[in-house]
């Protein structure tokens, strides 16, 4: 009885809510998402938790790519020694640029060698081991985010908060597997693997890599939230996150163009530099897209949400009235 008069009671505040908003205007409204997105993002340290997230990635790419480099040493005989040979060069120009030549000698090129020459399972197993736990802490960052944003801290515990972020990273591994090589290289990759197809993929490309990344940030909302949420609700958050990201890296590639490129006071570590700033660009996009999710959701709340946000309040306030009780229990003793 006690639940079902907390749903009713919440149904009606829900009631009440839309009604209250259905007297504004589209303007009015839209005015008071943005602020409240807005304000959101200055209250929860949007650009700090960008930062380290784009920090904790950036950590995760390096041993990522030693892992991968060690698997290759088992798959000489599946892509040719040619193809390694390739990479092996590629790797040593690009240490190359930020290391000497005596620390590409003595370092970099006798672990390729090692690498190459047949395969090293401690070099896979570190490196996989390092890159998990710095990638899946990169996605904690976000669900721990997204659910204070929506009121919910304390839902989720640690253990299924860092299990979420693991799975989350792997699902990530395998979209950006897909999706980050076919927006660098465009749809001539896709011709070149399939020669026959290059009407269809002139037409299909760009919406089915679109897709793709909506529907990785919309799932990525959605498993964040504590408590279970119509899917397409998470959708405006992961829309206005793509069209940031989109803004914003064609707004850094002009800065980088205009400061980076060519001489600069960055040096050696001008493409680092360039990386982390791109990273940050696409975390900071996606906590805005966050943001503005639990915006709609305080605006028009689902029966989950505000059940739960009352169910917080209510053991919060319970809390409060146990520690009165006993604080003038021992004022009393």
């Amino acid at each position: 009885m006690e639940v079902r008069g907390a749903e009713e009671e919440v149904t009606g505040r829900l009631r009440r809510v839309r009604v209250l908003y259905r007297s504004f205007s589209r303007r009015r409204v839209l005015w008071l998402l943005v602020k409240d997105t807005v304000d959101a993002c200055m209250e929860y340290r949007v650009t700090g938790l960008a930062a380290e997230a784009a920090f904790f990635t950036l950590i995760s790419v390096p041993p990522l790519l030693l892992g991968l480099v060690g698997a290759l040493g088992y798959l000489d005989t599946v892509i040719g020694t040619d193809t390694i040979d390739d990479i092996r060069r590629n790797i040593l120009a690009a240490s190359s640029t930020v290391l000497t030549t005596d620390g590409v000698d003595q370092l970099v090129r006798p672990l390729l060698d090692s690498i190459f020459g047949g395969g090293r399972p401690d070099v896979i197993s570190i490196g996989f081991m390092i890159a998990l736990w710095s990638g899946s802490r990169t996605l904690s960052v976000f669900v721990d985010t997204i659910t204070i944003m929506y009121g919910l801290e304390g839902r989720r515990g640690i253990v299924a908060t860092r299990l979420l972020a693991f799975a989350l990273y792997l699902a990530a591994l395998l979209v950006g597997a897909v999706v980050l090589p076919l927006m660098l290289a465009g749809p001539d990759l896709v011709v070149q693997l399939v020669p026959r197809s290059e009407g269809l993929v002139g037409v299909l490309y760009w919406p089915v890599v679109l897709v793709l990344s909506v529907v990785f940030l919309t799932t990525l909302y959605h498993m964040s939230v504590p408590v279970r949420t119509p899917w397409v609700e998470d959708l405006p958050g992961a829309l206005v996150a793509l069209v940031m990201w989109v803004l914003g890296s064609f707004g850094l590639r002009l800065y980088l163009t205009n400061t980076v490129e060519g001489p600069t006071i960055y040096g050696s570590l001008a493409a680092p530099v360039a990386v982390l700033l791109w990273i940050f660009v696409s975390a900071f996009a996606v906590l805005v897209g966050a943001a503005l999710n639990a915006a709609v959701d305080r605006t028009w709340p689902s029966l989950a949400t505000a059940a739960a946000r009352e169910e917080i309040l209510r053991e919060r306030e319970e809390a409060a009235a146990e520690e009165v009780r006993l604080i003038a229990e021992r004022r009393a003793a």
